[in-house]
């Protein structure tokens, strides 16, 4: 996942070995361009020679986290606890085959705006909207002379859509509360009054003034 635009990518391996992993990462690199650092956990496939020497001849800077410290990459771990469990809401219904879905869910997680940066990791990326799957079906819809098993196929693969869509919308949504929850967890509610006393603190020239009395504005 991008630190700064939060763009995320999932690729289903059936290994994790360190060669593994340099060949899904150097293709997912030739999409979005190569970043100036990445920063990962103390897995012996991150920390081997084969990794570190592809991340050096590539001009990546690589840091790690804190061992047992996941908090250290805070973001990340909240979006692989989301597609889990979009993943498992997935598989309620495409059990047999739930790594096809991974690319529609990341779909949608990609287009949905973070409330944190007001837009879509998509836009941030790419600079405008995406043209979607949805916008794309419709078009072809309109096309009287589809055939029967494309036109069975089209639809199936809209449900898919539409349920990734629904799935990583409503984690989304949740994942998004309890964050809120969790940074309000501590804080209180006040009232002030018109004869409550206060301090101005001025960030960057360093110096405060009152205390002064707060007052009614008409």
């Amino acid at each position: 996942m991008c630190a700064s635009t939060r763009f995320p990518e999932a690729i289903p391996l059936r290994n994790i070995k360190a060669k593994t992993i340099v060949k899904a990462l150097t293709k997912f690199f030739t999409l979005v361009g190569l970043p100036k650092s990445i920063q990962s956990d103390q897995g012996s496939n991150f920390t081997s020679g084969l990794f570190q020497e592809v991340m050096y001849e590539l001009g990546i800077e690589q840091y790690t986290s804190s061992a047992y410290h996941p908090e250290s990459q805070g973001a990340l771990e909240r979006f692989h606890q989301t597609l889990k469990n979009m993943i498992k809401t997935y598989c309620f219904d495409f059990e047999k085959d739930w790594d096809d879905g991974v690319h529609l869910l990341l779909f949608s997680a990609r287009e949905a705006v973070q409330e944190t940066l007001g837009f879509s990791p998509f836009e941030l990326v790419f600079g405008r909207t995406v043209r979607g799957p949805l916008k794309l079906l419709k078009e072809k819809w309109l096309n009287d002379e589809i055939d029967t098993n494309l036109l069975d196929y089209v639809s199936k693969f809209k449900y898919r859509l539409n349920r990734a869509n629904e799935i990583a919308r409503d984690n989304l949504k949740e994942a998004q509360s309890k964050m809120k929850r969790w940074y309000d967890k501590d804080a209180k509610s006040r009232v002030f009054s018109q004869e409550t006393k206060y301090w101005s603190c001025f960030q960057y020239l360093d110096t405060h003034s009152g205390p002064d009395t707060m007052g009614l504005i008409q």
